[in-house]
């Protein structure tokens, strides 16, 4: 049996090996980019109008000229035009090419058109004002979006400016949940008296769907063959296995055995808190595939869920580790063996900002509509059995 701290690097130190893949823009939010978006030209590509108005030369103001004769009008989407005269003007739109030969725009608020001229009203103008100047942002062949991002909106607009119709991305893992045990039937049959309707597996579906990760469900009887050649199939198929149940000492409990068998290497089984003890992780040969097998408690496996499957699947993907949290413990908690013991808790904020942690204990690893109250596990260490009222910990939001 090993510590949480020990459990937590091992898990770490064997993430999924996924590969690149070509992924269509519109598929690409939230995914991390497999290598660099580059500027296909400047940004922005041209001196670009910033304000409705008109166009000209600033040395013709500069020289004490307040009206010009209005040479034609100069709109976005069009090819640029060209200032004829010196002492004349375009009308401009935003985002229109500038004139060449002009430098500098004023808006319509600050002129006034009449016959075919502009009679400018202010008296301070700064030469080049109102617009965007070519390059200014970006230089084609400059890096926009580095490899490593997570794709956000933004991201996916630079991209798309560019003409990136497909990016490289890491490849989401292929995922299958399997519960195990005769007592457990589907979510749409009624079950017997000595029988329950299967539901971890929907759960960790719905956990991982938050990552953008698509899991297939399965359910394997307790019988040494089957589980035996569902397996193999499962793990010739999928990156990560994740089991529900048949990891602890019963007579019926083959899981770890079966996954031996098939090649898979276990690393640690059994981990010192409470709830989870039984939780055992393995890979195969390079880490070519991953499996964990998690008590079938439900409060057990919800807590291993959040504290290990989650940050393997965030780092194994590119994604950031989620920000350290901590909560303040709202009374006295004690609890005396000598595990790491997950304390399910509804957290609140205080009007000093402080998070709180109001622990509900429920009725064991078996509770789990009490996951409905809570929403984290508060980790308590195993070197102390009493926390006192405000002493801040672990949080692992659920």
């Amino acid at each position: 049996m090993i510590s949480v701290i020990d459990a937590t690097a091992t898990i770490q130190a064997h993430l999924l090996r996924l590969p690149a893949e070509t992924t269509p823009l519109e598929a690409a939010t939230g995914r991390v980019l497999r290598e660099p978006v580059t500027a296909d030209r400047d940004f922005p590509p041209f001196d670009r109008v910033t304000m409705d108005g008109i166009a000209f030369r600033y040395e013709a103001f500069a020289g004490g000229q307040r009206t010009f004769r209005i040479e034609g009008t100069q709109f976005a989407g069009q090819p640029q035009q060209t200032l004829q005269q010196p002492d004349a003007c375009w009308e401009v739109m935003t985002g229109a090419m500038l004139p060449v030969g002009a430098d500098t725009v004023i808006r319509y608020e600050d002129i006034k058109t009449a016959d075919g001229q502009a009679t400018i009203l202010v008296d301070e103008l700064t030469s080049g004002q109102n617009i965007h100047r070519q390059g200014v942002d970006r230089r084609a062949g400059d890096v926009l979006i580095p490899a490593g991002q997570v794709l956000l909106p933004a991201h996916i607009a630079v991209a798309a400016t560019v003409g990136k119709a497909t990016v490289q991305t890491t490849r989401l893992p292929r995922v299958a949940l399997i519960s195990t045990g005769d007592e457990l039937v589907g979510v749409s049959e009624t079950p017997l008296p000595h029988q329950i309707r299967q539901s971890n597996t929907w759960m960790i579906r719905a956990v991982l769907a938050g990552l953008g990760i698509q899991a297939s469900l399965h359910h394997i009887h307790d019988d040494r063959q089957t589980l035996t050649e569902e397996l193999g199939r499962l793990l010739a198929d999928n990156d990560l296995l994740i089991l529900s149940g048949g990891v602890s000492a019963g007579k019926a409990d083959f899981v770890p055995d079966v996954l031996t068998v098939l090649g898979v290497q276990r690393h640690f089984h059994q981990v010192a808190q409470r709830p989870g003890k039984p939780l055992w992780f393995g890979s195969t040969a390079g880490d070519q595939q991953v499996v964990f097998a998690l008590p079938g408690n439900p409060v057990s496996t919800t807590m291993c869920v959040y504290r290990y499957i989650v940050p393997h699947l965030r780092a194994s993907v590119g994604l950031p580790a989620a920000p350290a949290l901590t909560a303040a413990l709202a009374r006295d908690f004690t609890f005396k063996p000598a595990l790491t013991f997950f304390l399910p808790v509804r957290l609140s904020v205080a009007t000093d900002g402080q998070t709180t942690a109001e622990p509900l204990p429920g009725s064991g690893s078996g509770d789990f509509a009490n996951l409905m109250d809570a929403d984290a596990f508060l980790e308590l260490p195993a070197d102390q059995s009493y926390f006192a009222r405000g002493e801040a910990l672990p949080v692992w939001r659920f």
